[in-house]
């Protein structure tokens, strides 16, 4: 047996900068991390030699790649020209609540494929690969963000370039600011699922409007002060350029937030967090608040109706938790 993990992303600043629509004419960037909440997947051999065996949310067992329901299982068995093997994955945190789970999946799945054939592959690669089968083979209207934080881990700065290469930055703070971060960041689940790909696909067709590519170009430039005032150990600048990036990027597309959303963020705010935001396309799942840690119980009295998940940094990216050496 082989068994790969990928971990979840939290993104910061300068979400929907990483759509083709956007960076191909004006470059985007993004400051994210990644959490120690991770998708896993496991392959074995199947009994038969000629079977698929897959378990997910579903169980499917099939003899041809073309019957296989799953997309993203489907493309990439092809593409490997797998068969005679069982599949399974689990994860930390479901799926369709902002923190790239699809993606997390792909990455997780391809490094297991090429570990499966006794391949190595770079961190770059796997998110490349990644990006390739998700936006252009399956044709996803999404973005490259969450591919390269699962490959690469960690603290990042992502820089998207007009011709397509992606620079990753790692952000280098002294010791106890990645602890105060790691303590000031409270995470709660507000519930429910979305579909990233419609809102991406509306934000990305906005993007030409004027006012939504200025706001969006602003969410770049708060992404890159992010940056420099982390890197100078100003932590506690990420609640205000948290707050300023949410009400960004709110005013892009319908969808991102509801009334729900509004008030979570407004007890939030009231009881003493600086900042925060929604995480993924919007519409559902986790959101954060950048809080001062003698605010947190304030803030977490005006949030008691919600479920609180720890906020942990993760430094490792895509990795091999385990491998049979008699397998590969």
């Amino acid at each position: 047996m082989i068994i790969t993990r990928a971990p979840f992303r939290v993104s910061f600043c300068g979400g929907g900068s990483d759509l083709p629509s956007f960076y191909e004419k004006n470059g985007g960037c993004v400051l994210s991390t990644t959490i120690r909440k991770y998708m896993y997947l496991a392959i074995h051999k199947a009994f038969e030699r000629d079977q698929i065996v897959l378990k997910y949310s579903q169980t499917e067992i099939v003899n041809r790649f073309d019957d296989i329901k799953h997309r993203i299982f489907k493309q990439c068995l092809k593409d490997f020209n797998i068969k005679g093997v069982e599949l399974s994955s689990m994860a930390d945190i479901p799926a369709g609540t902002g923190l790239g789970s699809s993606s997390t999946f792909t990455v997780a799945l391809l490094h297991l494929l090429h570990t499966y054939k006794g391949e190595f592959v770079s961190k770059y690669k796997l998110a490349k690969d990644a990006c390739e089968v998700e936006i252009v083979k399956l044709g996803e209207p999404i973005g490259k963000q969450d591919q390269f934080a699962a490959a690469f881990g960690g603290l990042k700065y992502y820089e998207f370039m007009p011709n397509g290469f992606v620079n990753v930055e790692p952000i280098i703070m002294a010791p106890e600011s990645y602890t105060k971060l790691e303590k000031n960041i409270l995470m709660f689940y507000v519930g429910g699922s979305h579909s990233a790909s419609e809102i991406l696909r509306k934000q990305s067709k906005s993007i030409t409007e004027t006012d939504k590519l200025d706001a969006q170009k602003k969410m770049c430039d708060l992404t890159r002060q992010l940056k420099e005032k982390l890197q100078s150990n100003n932590v506690d600048a990420m609640g205000n350029l948290l707050h300023q990036n949410w009400l960004l990027k709110r005013s892009l597309v319908s969808g991102i937030s509801n009334s729900f959303i509004d008030d979570v963020y407004e007890r939030a705010m009231n009881s003493g967090a600086a900042g925060g935001k929604l995480l993924g396309a919007g519409g559902a799942g986790f959101m954060i608040f950048y809080v001062p840690e003698k605010k947190h119980g304030n803030v977490r009295r005006a949030l008691h109706d919600l479920r609180e998940m720890e906020f942990e940094l993760d430094n490792s990216g895509s990795t091999i938790v385990m491998t049979d050496k008699d397998f590969i």
